[in-house]
């Protein structure tokens, strides 16, 4: 089950999103990098579409609005007051400024719903990353930042006078020291395995490991096996218990070291060198496992401009890199939240993983991808409702909908999708084409399916729209 709220989502935590009924938040929220990241689509030409850039071109300015943003997180005492007015004193009053103000007041808000054991993974770019930094170590505390992460984002870029700008920063935190951790694994590239299980017997690749450790001792683990003395070059047996317990229990720790010896070479676990020297442990290679992935990503690819997987989205992410996030802080069934939802990237990997959702953004363009998106993805099983904030009652995962429709519909294979804040009547139709008309004309084109088009638009600035209609591959062609 997953709600979408089309609204600004500091007004929607703020009023439906409870304390502590989120495991885990993700955001991707425009970068303030001198760039407009919020213009969704580009004329062939590689200009912007003026009437989509109309709508968001005053996001991150400083003015009265901003300023009042700003007094109303100072006013209250405590670190994020202190890290605010330190920002304003370096600062000034910039757009930069403008961007941590709004960052301050939602980060804020994403600590209150997180559950203790949740977890909030923040992706940015190194132009805010440092700031942002400081600004999560005073909101989720500095002792509960997990991982830096590092995500090469595209493999080559023209800069002059500077290293080329490669990767993006995904900042971890979680809300204490009890949050949930699965470990998560990556393949094992060509490189990896020719050079750490370069040997391969019946039982497939291996590497050596040692069945010694420095130091001489006068006790067992210093006594021959089989014709070899570790003394003699200064060491002493030293087991791997580990091994022997995953294999044997734990009852195998009370057997004496050259049993344990005996164990592994019958296991066939022992590499024996020619003579005179060392015998080495022999680890296999477990094919399933991978490694452990590390905090700098270069597995996952940016999506390719003849992508399937592409909606048009300039700063669109690969539903691999969420999974990989998605899997390692968070189980199936909790409840995942991405406050600046875009295209939808969160929560079709949510909803892949068998994880109930929650997206929010204050366009009704993104709102109607994530619904083509989610009906491409997962046809008939989807089921969308639509209802007014007002005849929403605040929730995180509403249990029930006006429809009658509860999670045993799950059971039946039905995926609920709630859209709260879209036009439900005539009247809040013409009240969002009086308030935003370039929302509206968004909101009427995914009505019926259609998709801004990339073209020169007309004297009235408007959004046109365009339906694709593919012929029925099951009738019969003409000769």
């Amino acid at each position: 089950m997953g709600t979408l709220y089309y609204g600004d989502n500091l007004d929607i935590l703020k009023r439906y999103i409870k304390d502590e009924s989120v495991d885990l938040v993700y955001l991707d929220p425009p970068f303030n990098s001198a760039q407009n990241y919020n213009a969704f689509f580009h004329e062939k030409d590689g200009t912007d579409a003026a009437s989509q850039i109309r709508a968001f071109e005053d996001t991150w300015h400083w003015d009265i609005e901003t300023k009042k943003a700003y007094d109303a997180v100072t006013e209250r005492p405590g670190r994020v007051s202190d890290v605010m007015q330190a920002f304003h004193q370096f600062l000034g009053g910039n757009d930069m400024m403008a961007y941590l103000t709004m960052m301050s007041s939602r980060l804020v808000e994403l600590r209150r719903v997180l559950k203790p054991t949740g977890s909030l993974y923040l992706h940015c770019d190194p132009t805010a990353s440092h700031y942002l930094k400081l600004l999560c170590d005073a909101i989720l505390h500095k002792d509960n930042f997990r991982s830096e992460i590092i995500w090469k984002r595209t493999s080559s870029h023209n800069s002059a006078k500077r290293f080329a700008p490669v990767h993006d920063v995904i900042l971890m935190y979680s809300k204490t020291d009890d949050f949930v951790w699965n470990q998560v694994f990556q393949s094992y590239s060509e490189e990896y395995l020719e050079n750490f299980y370069r040997f391969t017997d019946a039982k497939g690749r291996y590497q050596v490991g040692d069945l010694t450790g420095a130091g001489k001792r006068t006790g067992e683990s210093g006594q021959p096996w089989r014709g070899v003395n570790p003394t003699d070059v200064g060491r002493h047996w030293a087991v791997p218990n580990k091994v022997l317990v995953e294999l044997f229990g734990t009852q195998c720790l009370e057997w004496s070291v050259q049993k344990k010896l005996d164990t592994l070479d019958e296991k066939g676990l022992i590499a024996w060198p020619t003579k005179g020297k060392i015998p080495r442990f022999k680890r296999y290679l477990n094919e399933k496992a991978g490694v452990p992935a590390p905090d700098v990503i270069t597995d996952i690819d940016p999506i390719a401009a003849q992508s399937a997987e592409r909606l048009g989205y300039p700063t669109q992410k690969p539903v691999a890199l969420l999974e990989r996030i998605i899997q390692a802080s968070s189980n199936p069934g909790d409840v995942v939240l991405d406050p600046f939802c875009g295209c939808g990237t969160t929560i079709d990997a949510a909803e892949k993983l068998g994880r109930e959702w929650i997206g929010i953004d204050v366009t009704q363009l993104a709102i109607s991808l994530i619904k083509n998106r989610l009906q491409d993805t997962y046809g008939s099983r989807m089921k969308f409702e639509s209802s007014s904030r007002r005849e929403s009652a605040p929730s995180s995962s509403p249990e029930k909908s006006q429809s009658g429709l509860t999670s045993a519909a799950t059971e039946k294979g039905i995926s609920l999708v709630r859209i709260i804040g879209e036009p439900t009547t005539p009247n809040e139709a013409a009240t969002l084409a009086e308030d935003d008309k370039y929302q509206f004309q968004w909101w009427a084109l995914g009505l019926v399916g259609a998709r801004p088009v990339e073209q020169k638009k007309g004297a009235d600035h408007g959004i046109d729209g365009k339906i694709l209609f593919r012929d029925d591959p099951k009738a019969a062609r003409p000769e």
